[in-house]
């Protein structure tokens, strides 16, 4: 489901800063070699992630998710220049990729990446962060949210990617991805430790901020 129309899109586009050329070649190669290429971050929303991390300015975030890395290296943008970002993903053909991104970025010190199951990896990382984003299998989202929020600092956000799943949130018979979404959604806004937007941009970006 395309949320705004074409036009509108190309309009925004034309008018958002570019994404750098490193982003670019990882766009272009995610969509002629990859599958499921859609899960890419992409233009738009990659520089709205690049912008929060920007305001943030972590010193370390969380990422559950790397598919080819094109969010990592946005978000690393705004990083401290010790900062790290954290991130899991349990596909390694495609944190391969992300892997030669990484090693060709300025962010090559900067990213550690971690592969297997987010469940088990998350208990074991010792860190606090002031970002976090959740972009992995849907059905883990409440999960991943219970594993983070402990660590995730006051005035620190968490955001969820696909959070309208393209529109099916709103339907009355859910799937099972589905229904973890909505329960997701849910979740994070009736928790008093945080306020909460859901932007439909895109699949949808539930923005959490961490206030007690």
């Amino acid at each position: 489901m395309e949320f705004i129309t074409e036009e509108i899109e190309e309009y925004s586009l034309k008018h958002t800063k570019k994404e750098p050329k490193l982003l670019s070649d990882l766009n272009r190669e995610t969509w002629a070699n990859v599958m499921n290429p859609r899960m890419l971050s992409g233009h738009l929303q990659g520089r709205i992630l690049s912008m929060f991390s920007k305001m943030i300015h972590p010193i370390n975030i969380i990422e559950i998710g790397t598919y080819t890395g094109y969010s990592a290296l946005c978000m690393a943008e705004g990083l401290k220049n010790n900062g790290i970002l954290h991130t899991i993903d349990i596909n390694e053909e495609y944190t391969s990729i992300a892997r030669r991104y990484f090693d060709s970025s300025i962010y090559s010190r900067n990213i550690k990446q971690y592969i297997g199951n987010a469940i088990n990896i998350l208990p074991t990382l010792k860190y606090n962060y002031q970002l976090a984003f959740i972009d992995a299998d849907k059905e883990n989202y409440s999960n991943y949210f219970d594993l983070i929020v402990d660590k995730i600092d006051l005035n620190g956000y968490i955001i969820a990617d696909n959070v309208l799943w393209s529109g099916k949130v709103t339907h009355k018979n859910k799937d099972k991805e589905t229904l973890a979404l909505d329960m997701y959604n849910k979740k994070v806004l009736t928790d008093s430790r945080f306020e909460t937007i859901l932007l439909p941009l895109r699949d949808g970006l539930m923005i959490s901020r961490k206030i007690k």
